[in-house]
C-alpha cells in the first residue's frame, strides 16, 4: 500500500513537472505584465520601463510596466504576491520592499520571504556618503575622526524614519562608532536643505546626488562597493575608510510569484541574463554610479537570502519598528 501511495505521489510529480516544461514551450504567447511598486516617472520606474522595453523583443511579447505605488511599495508587492504564478504577471523588488519594509512592519499581508521566486537581480546602485561642500572633511575616515570629536555634530537628512537613507546612516554609525543626529524629511525632497547647508550629510543612492556632485555643489566622501566607482574615480570606497562591513546597496531586480514553474523562472532569467549585456543600458547605469547586472534565479536568491539578513539586523539594531 505504501509502495502504491509513493508510485501516486511520484507520478504527480511527474506530470506536474511535464506540465511546466509544456507551459515553458508556449511561454510566452500573450503580454506579460511587470508590476512596480513606485510611482510613474520616477528613477526606479524609468529602470524598469528600459527593461521591459529590452525583454520585448526577446521574449517576442510586450512587456508591460504597471504601477502600484503606495504604503511604501507595500500595495504593488501584495498585489504581485498575489497574482497567478504563471509567468505573466511579474514583479520589481527594490532593496526597500523586499529587504527593509518586511522586517519595519509586522502585520503585512504578504510574505517577503516565500511569496516570490527570485529570477534576476537587474542592477545595483552604489550608495554615496554625501556631504555639504562645508563638512571639513575629505572622506569617511575624517569624517568619522570629526565626529567621535564632536558626537551629534552633524546632522544627515533622511527620507524618514525607516527609509533606506535613514537606515543607510544607522548602519554608519554601528559600522564606525561614530554617532550622526538625523533629521527626517517624510513629505518633502531632502536635498533643498542639503544643498542650503541646513543639513550636513545624507546617505542615498548615487543617482540622485551625482548631477550636484559633478557641478561641486555637493561631495561624496564614500561610495560602497568593493572597487572605486568608474564614474567617480577620486571617491575611496567605505572599506578604504576601514569599513568593509558597511555595505548598503540599493538593487532592483525581477521576480515572480511563488509557484511559478521553474521551467518559465529559467527562461525568463535567461532572457534578463540577456539584459544585462546591452551596452547602453550598461553605460547608463555606470554613468549614475550603479552597475547593470543579469544573474541567475539561484545566484539572486542567495544575494536577496544575505541582503535580508544584513538589513534585519540593521532594524533590529536600531529598533525601528513602523506597526
Amino acid at each position: 500500500m505504501r509502495f502504491k501511495h509513493i508510485t501516486h505521489a511520484a507520478a504527480t510529480l511527474a506530470l506536474a513537472l511535464g506540465f511546466g516544461v509544456a507551459q515553458a514551450q508556449d511561454y510566452p504567447n500573450r503580454p506579460i505584465r511587470v508590476i512596480a511598486p513606485f510611482p510613474a516617472g520616477s528613477g526606479p520606474d524609468v529602470n524598469a520601463r528600459e527593461m521591459a522595453a529590452k525583454l520585448t523583443p526577446l521574449l517576442g511579447q510586450t512587456v508591460i510596466v504597471e504601477n502600484r505605488p503606495g504604503a511604501a511599495g507595500a500595495i504593488g508587492t501584495d498585489a504581485a504576491a498575489k497574482a497567478a504564478p504563471d509567468g505573466y504577471t511579474l514583479y520589481i523588488g527594490t532593496t526597500s520592499t523586499l529587504s527593509i519594509v518586511p522586517y519595519i512592519y509586522s502585520k503585512l499581508t504578504f510574505n517577503a520571504e516565500r511569496d516570490f521566486t527570485p529570477i534576476s537581480l537587474m542592477g545595483v546602485l552604489n550608495t554615496g556618503l554625501i556631504a555639504h561642500p562645508s563638512v571639513p572633511a575629505a572622506n569617511a575616515r575624517e569624517l568619522v575622526a570629526l565626529l567621535k570629536a564632536k558626537p551629534e555634530s552633524m546632522a544627515s537628512a533622511t527620507q524618514g524614519i525607516g527609509s533606506y537613507s535613514h537606515l543607510s546612516g544607522e548602519w554608519f554609525n554601528f559600522a564606525s562608532g561614530a554617532t550622526i543626529r538625523f533629521v527626517p524629511y517624510n513629505t518633502s525632497s531632502p536635498y533643498n536643505d542639503l544643498l542650503a547647508g541646513q543639513v550636513q550629510l545624507m546617505f542615498d543612492a548615487l543617482p540622485a546626488a551625482i548631477g550636484n556632485f559633478k557641478a561641486g555643489k555637493l561631495k561624496v566622501l564614500a561610495i560602497t562597493g568593493k572597487a572605486r566607482h568608474p564614474a567617480l574615480p577620486d571617491v575611496p570606497t567605505f572599506a578604504e575608510a576601514g569599513l568593509a562591513d558597511y555595505e548598503s546597496l540599493a538593487w532592483q531586480g525581477l521576480f515572480a510569484p511563488a509557484g511559478t514553474p521553474k521551467a518559465i523562472v529559467d527562461k525568463l532569467g535567461a532572457a534578463m541574463a540577456q539584459v544585462g549585456k546591452s551596452p547602453d543600458l550598461a553605460e547608463k547605469w555606470r554613468s549614475y554610479g550603479g552597475e547593470l547586472l543579469g544573474n541567475s534565479p539561484a545566484e539572486f536568491a542567495a544575494f536577496l537570502k544575505a541582503d535580508q539578513a544584513r538589513w534585519s539586523a540593521v532594524i533590529k539594531r536600531a529598533g525601528v519598528k513602523l506597526d
